[in-house]
């Protein structure tokens, strides 16, 4: 499924869009600085992402279509229009806050500058395991703000009209793409062979002993499942130490159920907690 982003620029690429952008808040507001919605002159009531809804994302939106329909017929310039937004009785919110909105028709030769600068930094994770948890993952991440690299070791197992932001890798065996993983990625184990993620936690924690470069290892099971891991690891030569680098089981607490899209929420909130907010 296309990213916002990727929605927006093909947008761009065949017609005029207006971007409106939170350029800078005070107080209490639906959205942080940066957040932005598109709207596009062949659909102008299908805003493309959001500035948080509500009253103001409706006004925002009314606001946006006069200005591309003003552009279109040359009745104003297409420079930037900054307006103030007071969220309160005047717009049926109760935030208290202000925002400041950028408003800026653009077109197809704008491609290239809005790609750089709307792009969110991407946080690296690797994946091992195509299987339906893994699947219902990438589903779940696919608009948030991680670059996934995807690995197995079954051919043909990746399904097509994946986002820009996922590489897939077909490994074999699958453990020696660790070495591929890019520094400072999170590492989520969910192969569909337990002796395979046994393999994957050896290599990681073979390689967080020699460059202690991967903050996060989750591995998907019960406690049981990693107490037997532990035990045939400790035959291998690692220890207490090495053993408190692997997160498992995964997923916030709380969450119950064994669905793969509820384990794949309940993943995806402990990865949102281990890093910093969108840019």
């Amino acid at each position: 499924m296309p990213t916002s982003l990727e929605r927006l620029l093909a947008a761009m690429g065949t017609g005029p869009v207006c971007l409106v952008t939170v350029q800078e808040t005070q107080g209490s507001t639906p959205r942080e600085q940066g957040a932005w919605m598109a709207v596009a002159l062949a659909a102008p009531q299908a805003p493309i992402g959001s500035i948080g809804g509500g009253h103001l994302e409706w006004q925002a939106m009314r606001e946006a279509n006069e200005r591309l329909r003003a552009c279109a017929t040359g009745a104003a310039a297409r420079e930037p229009v900054v307006l103030r937004k007071a969220l309160g009785p005047s717009l049926g919110q109760c935030c208290g806050g202000v925002v400041a909105l950028r408003f800026e028709c653009l077109g197809p030769d704008d491609v290239g500058a809005v790609r750089r600068r709307l792009a969110p930094r991407l946080h690296p994770l690797t994946l091992f395991g195509g299987g339906h948890v893994g699947r219902a993952l990438v589903r779940v991440l696919g608009p948030l703000p991680f670059a996934i690299h995807w690995v197995d070791s079954r051919d043909e197992i990746f399904p097509e009209g994946l986002s820009s932001k996922v590489e897939c890798e077909h490994s074999e065996p699958v453990q020696a793409a660790v070495a591929d993983v890019a520094p400072g990625s999170m590492v989520l184990i969910m192969s569909f062979s337990h002796a395979e993620d046994q393999d994957i936690v050896a290599a990681c924690l073979a390689r967080l002993r020699r460059h202690d470069d991967l903050p996060f290892v989750g591995l998907i099971g019960s406690k049981t499942k990693w107490a037997t891991f532990r035990h045939r690891l400790e035959a291998r030569g690692y220890g207490a130490a090495d053993f408190a680098r692997i997160t498992c089981p995964i997923g916030v607490p709380g969450i119950h159920g064994k669905a793969p899209e509820v384990i794949a929420v309940a993943v995806a909130a402990q990865l949102l907690m281990r890093v910093s907010p969108m840019e």
